[in-house]
């Protein structure tokens, strides 16, 4: 086998595009060696592409200025919360009227009058609240709850929850608009992770009352002396979601042991919850509920509980 002349300095690093190997130097018997990866069309790459960044770079390289990432590739290169276990096989990329959508191997196509795009990393993205909008076409009612609440976070938040009404208002009834619809009336403001989302929606949906959300916990002296996941105020009891990073990072793990003896020594029952524990219900909501009465809470009667649940199961479906 005859042995391929080096790439020229320049095309070594990053993705280039057919015509710029060739001005570089490289030949286009060059181009076409099989230690180049060849992603789109006219696109050639020094490196296999591992990730959506990596792909969403080798597109960008010969991108046209009236184009931008979106839906659920914008999704994961802004960092939004995605749904477990996603992967992502192909590029949302979307044209802006009159352009046609792009038609491309790997690529899912879009048309739209345009938005405003953010750059990260170089690439042009639809910004965050266009972003949830559009994968509405493509995500189920708790999936765009848990990214809505991302997006309303507690920490460096980019909208409130009346900015994301508003935007599905002015958004009209493009595909996905119930989904969207259904998705605000459970969303809420302050969370600070997917699972402190999907948690809460299981206690709720279970008939159980509505906790505060990354709420203080005050001593008799005023004084705040942590904050927890899921706050029940009027019943001293916190649910707090126990990530796997807690454990392994020591610096964390010590200041969780702090602040939860410090909630309990205010009298406030404490219920730590993980991962095998949230697949658990039948185990879950019984722990919670006890903790509850134990506060004072007063279930209500069993008929009321089983019309919203049904209520609820009714409404999932319809979605």
């Amino acid at each position: 086998m005859t042995r391929l002349p080096p790439l020229p300095p320049s095309l070594r690093i990053a993705p280039f595009t057919y015509a710029d190997g060739l001005t570089a130097g490289a030949t286009p018997r060059r181009l076409r060696g099989r230690d180049l990866a060849a992603p789109f069309r006219g696109v050639r790459s020094p490196a296999q592409l591992t990730s959506v960044i990596d792909l969403a770079a080798a597109y960008a390289v010969g991108m046209p200025d009236d184009q931008y990432f979106s839906h659920l590739t914008a999704a994961q290169l802004l960092g939004l919360r995605m749904p477990e276990g996603f992967y992502l096989v192909a590029l949302h990329v979307t044209s802006v009227r009159p352009k046609r959508a792009p038609r491309a191997h790997r690529v899912v196509g879009h048309q739209s009058p345009g938005v405003l795009t953010v750059d990260v990393g170089g690439l042009q993205v639809s910004n965050p609240v266009d972003t949830w909008l559009d994968c509405a076409a493509f995500l189920g009612v708790d999936d765009l709850i848990v990214m809505g609440d991302g997006l309303a976070s507690r920490k460096d938040p980019v909208a409130t929850l009346q900015q994301l009404t508003d935007a599905v208002r002015s958004r009209g009834r493009a595909r996905g608009h119930t989904r969207l619809v259904l998705a605000l009336v459970e969303m809420r403001a302050r969370t600070d992770s997917a699972r402190e989302s999907m948690l809460r929606l299981i206690l709720m949906r279970a008939g159980l009352p509505e906790p505060e959300l990354n709420g203080a916990i005050v001593n008799k002296f005023g004084v705040t002396v942590a904050h927890s996941d899921l706050v029940f105020r009027d019943f001293l009891t916190v649910v707090e979601y126990d990530g796997g990073q807690h454990r392994l990072n020591d610096v964390q793990f010590d200041i969780d042991i702090e602040r939860l003896d410090a909630i309990m020594a205010e009298g406030w029952r404490v219920i730590r919850v993980g991962k095998k524990l949230m697949r658990r219900r039948a185990i879950l909501l019984p722990k919670v509920a006890t903790a509850l009465t134990a506060g004072g809470w007063v279930p209500e009667p069993a008929s009321a509980s089983a019309s919203a649940s049904a209520g609820n199961h009714r409404r999932q479906r319809s979605t």
